[in-house]
């Protein structure tokens, strides 16, 4: 078990091409931390150098209390897990989980005591005398895992492991890795592109753009208080609904002015948004924050706004409902005794406290 730091951590490939760039990030021992963020943004880079894969360019990592910048991958005591699982298709299953306890000239009782152990903690004892072409590749994924367990790391990363199931197999394996980690108590470095995962899986996430951290946090303040624009659509399913408008101020009182509807802010908000009365900015909420008003037994005509249903989606549990003002199309996730009729117009009200306003310059969210 080991804390994990990347110091002004950068990497350029030929070509001038910056990869990562100037990555800093504590790891605490025991935690669990992922990377996120759409494909090409660094982040299994990152990871492939905390393991020694790939080489720095600039910046320091620590594994420890050790500078692991020239230490070689093998010498690192971390173990990695692919998303191609990385089997030998020669090897049984038990050949496959002991060859690295092998490689290191273990005992013969040490290695087949640990692989035992493993087996039993992933449900594959009955699977080590088959080969990987003899297995699913929910049973491919668990020996992988089964493989990292094994060398009893400091630390576990993972790359994508559970990209290559199926969505059925994905939420189980997910729920899987939980339960291991909660089991082997170690420091967890994950990387997916799937924010479901990051979301259930991290106790911290780190949100990751064009190499660069956009933002680290726990999963809530991620999705109730994103840094920027980015953070705030990338993070959330449906995605959050973005609209560009000004800030009006009429009788004391601040107002959204998308064009076709106006909506008042809280008061909470005021002090923020005064500089950007007059001021064009991004707007944004989140389905579950928008309310059809004939469920609502409350609510002001400073805060409804009319919009034509074009699509009702059914869900099972939920209905999402795609909507247009006439400037802006926009997500409501509702209940799923809600369904409208499409091509009507439906009177919605507006969660004003849980709403965010974006920059337009910047992107940043204004506080």
């Amino acid at each position: 078990m080991a804390q994990i730091s990347l110091e002004k951590v950068s990497k350029i490939y030929k070509g001038g091409v910056k990869a990562v760039d100037d990555f800093n990030i504590g790891i605490e021992n025991k935690e669990f931390m992922v990377l996120v963020g759409p494909s090409g943004c660094g982040k299994s880079t990152t990871l492939r150098m905390i393991a020694g894969l790939e080489d720095l360019t600039e910046g320091n990592i620590w594994i420890g209390a050790q500078k692991v910048n020239d230490v070689p991958a093998k010498d690192r005591d971390i173990a990695m897990v692919f998303q191609n699982y990385a089997l030998y298709p020669h090897m049984t299953v038990y050949e496959n989980m002991s060859f690295a306890l092998k490689l290191r000239k273990y005992p013969k009782s040490e290695i087949s005591r640990r692989v035992s152990e493993a087996a039993e903690i992933l449900d594959i004892k009955k699977m080590l005398d088959r080969r990987p072409r003899e297995l699913s590749g929910g049973e491919r994924q668990r020996v992988a895992l089964g493989r990292a367990i094994v060398r009893k790391p400091q630390a576990f990363l993972f790359d994508e492991p559970l990209s290559n199931l199926d969505a059925k197999l994905r939420v189980l394996m997910r729920t899987e890795i939980h339960k291991l980690r909660l089991r082997l108590q170690t420091t967890f470095v994950y990387v997916t592109h799937d924010q479901t995962e990051a979301l259930t899986l991290g106790d911290r996430i780190v949100v990751m753009k064009d190499g660069k951290i956009q933002q680290c946090a726990d999963p809530m303040s991620i999705y109730e208080k994103p840094a920027n624009k980015f953070v705030a659509s990338f993070i959330g399913t449906p995605p959050i609904s973005l609209m560009n408008g000004r800030i009006i101020k009429k009788e004391r009182k601040y107002y959204f002015d998308e064009g076709k509807f106006q909506v008042k802010l809280v008061e909470e908000m005021y002090k923020a948004i005064a500089p950007y009365e007059g001021k064009e900015i991004i707007f944004g909420i989140r389905g579950e924050d928008i309310y059809d008003r004939l469920f609502v037994s409350e609510a002001s005509s400073e805060n409804t706004v009319r919009a034509v249903c074009e699509v009702v989606e059914p869900l099972g549990s939920e209905v999402y409902l795609y909507l247009n003002s006439g400037r802006h199309s926009f997500i409501a996730r509702v209940g799923a005794h809600n369904r409208p009729e499409v091509n009507r117009d439906l009177d919605l009200v507006f969660n004003m406290s849980k709403v965010h306003f974006f920059d337009r310059n910047t992107e940043k969210t204004i506080a």
